[in-house]
């Protein structure tokens, strides 16, 4: 009785509920890398090359370990472009009596391989992914009944069920969260006390993967000059140990800072190791609890950073797999614009997104505060379709899964699920991003002027967002002060943030050309 075993490019986990019912060197484990899972959406070079070096380093991890593994690499003569193609040329080589895997983590890619195996005649065993704390099951259970479905609540279920930073039935320090303690800026010093990455020299198999991308991949966006992501779980583990013991002090202060040239800042970079499954999230926030305990971190910021994780990382797992397929096309503010080509390039005069863009072209990464504030919150307020936002944060970012990424777009930076995962939309003006970064000391735009040839755009468009969408927004308990604040507003200054607005929806990128305004 053989089984074909298969392992996705986000399944790098040796304890996977799939390989634990291998027989090795009886049972094949499959392995295939698939030009469609790049190019289904532009895919950021860096992306692909963690992707396929990670997956090359597992392959052989698994093969020392005495497994047979069925691998195809992206450059095989004859591959058929497609996972579904070369798992239905596997199942013909092999002639298992069945397939097994762990869950996936996109929709769309289990939708194939059911297709694939039904077409073949051959048994599908989905397995649950041990990897998560909360199953898809067990989450579906928590939102059964309920009306709205909060993070905050969701989290504080898991602090208790997991025991984590909890004393008896209460948590420790006597609050759920520290968000207000988490919320500096750098001040005009800017920051200091900065742990730079230890970046792991690329080893022979990721320098030949980066080749195989420029090759195949020319064309796609991102910068392959600097490679600075774990391919294995040594390497993993390493940043792992440097986060904790380094930068996780300084994490709950300025998690939400921003600074020009600074792309790392106090973050913990460990985002696409856990999503390819190289780290265990218990283990992530066993040693931040642990460093807490020891008095090596303080507990703010040691709080903030298990939330990322037992909170709102098992929270979006949930919302995906509880709303999708219907999930990916919602668009509850009927958002049309197209989204402006500078999110490809980073050619904008606004000095935010260029520098949020520029390193996100560069590294694949930008931090949480840059991704929902400065590039979602442009896209919210112009008006982006939800489904063309998704699209590039699915293919710019290393850590991007699609089970995680969707629902953080869709519905929590551009409010397109109606308010499934988010209780307001997330808006403001150009005025938060002075208060939480250096960007404006640089930029042409004034965050205070919301008209004018030195008006923020993004103030500009916060105002016209108000404007279009204010019945629906004075129905939100959470956005009656800021739709009261339209009252103070004029005809005629109404009248200049719309015209205005849309001559910036004409030329999202800027700058506003001084003859617009006579």
């Amino acid at each position: 009785m053989k089984k074909l075993i298969l392992i996705l490019g986000d399944q790098l986990d040796s304890q996977s509920a799939a390989i634990a019912t291998a027989t090795p060197g009886h049972d094949v484990l499959w392995m295939a890398e698939a030009k469609e899972e790049s190019t289904h959406v532009w895919s950021h070079k860096q992306r692909i090359v963690l992707f396929l070096s990670a997956m090359r380093h597992f392959r052989d991890e698994l093969l020392e370990k005495g497994h047979k593994v069925d691998y195809t690499p992206l450059d095989q003569r004859q591959h058929g472009g497609s996972l579904s193609t070369e798992l239905a040329k596997a199942i013909r080589r092999h002639k298992p009596e069945r397939v097994v895997m762990v869950e996936p983590g996109e929709h769309r890619v289990l939708v194939d391989i059911r297709q694939t195996c039904e077409s073949a005649k051959v048994p599908l065993e989905v397995l649950a992914d041990r990897h998560f704390l909360c199953s898809i099951d067990e989450f579906r259970a928590h939102a059964h009944g309920r009306k709205s479905l909060r993070m905050e609540f969701f989290y504080r279920e898991m602090r208790k069920r997991h025991g984590v930073l909890m004393e008896g039935d209460q948590p420790v320090g006597g609050a759920w969260n520290f968000d207000p303690e988490n919320r500096k800026s750098f001040g005009k010093s800017g920051p200091t006390g900065l742990t730079p990455p230890e970046i792991p020299e690329p080893d022979a198999t990721t320098r030949e993967v980066i080749d195989l991308v420029e090759k195949h991949f020319p064309t796609h966006p991102g910068s392959l000059a600097t490679f600075p992501w774990p391919v294995n779980r040594s390497q993993a583990l390493k940043r792992l140990r440097i986060f904790i013991d380094r930068i996780l002090p300084n994490f709950g202060d300025f998690q939400d800072a921003m600074w020009t040239k600074q792309p790392w800042l106090h973050h913990s970079l460990l985002a696409s190791s856990l999503n390819l499954k190289l780290l265990h999230p218990r283990e992530v926030i066993a040693a931040a609890e642990d460093a807490w305990r020891a008095g090596k971190a303080p507990l703010a910021a040691t709080e903030g950073f298990i939330r990322q994780i037992l909170g709102w990382r098992e929270y979006v797992r949930g919302i995906y797999w509880l709303h999708m397929p219907e999930y990916l096309d919602r668009n509850a503010l009927d958002a049309d614009q197209d989204l402006p080509d500078f999110y490809w390039n980073g050619r904008t005069s606004m000095r935010c997104l260029s520098e949020s863009i520029g390193q996100t072209l560069e590294f694949g990464y930008a931090h949480h505060i840059q991704r929902l504030m400065v590039t979602g919150l442009y896209a919210l307020l112009l008006g982006v379709r939800p489904r063309a936002v998704h699209e590039w944060y699915l293919a710019i970012y290393v850590d991007a899964v699609e089970w995680v990424e969707l629902p953080n777009t869709l519905g929590m930076s551009q409010f397109a699920d109606g308010g499934v995962m988010a209780s307001k939309p997330y808006c403001a003006s150009g005025k938060y991003i002075q208060r939480m970064s250096n960007y404006c000391q640089s930029c042409p735009y004034d965050p205070g002027k919301r008209t004018g040839p030195k008006a923020c755009p993004f103030t500009t468009l916060y105002w016209d967002f108000l404007l279009r969408h204010e019945p629906a927004l004075a129905a939100n308990p959470r956005m009656v002060m800021q739709v009261r604040n339209l009252a103070r507003i004029g005809t005629d200054e109404r009248e200049k943030i719309q015209a205005q607005a849309e001559m910036l929806r004409c030329n999202p990128a800027g700058p506003i050309e001084p003859e617009w305004f006579g």
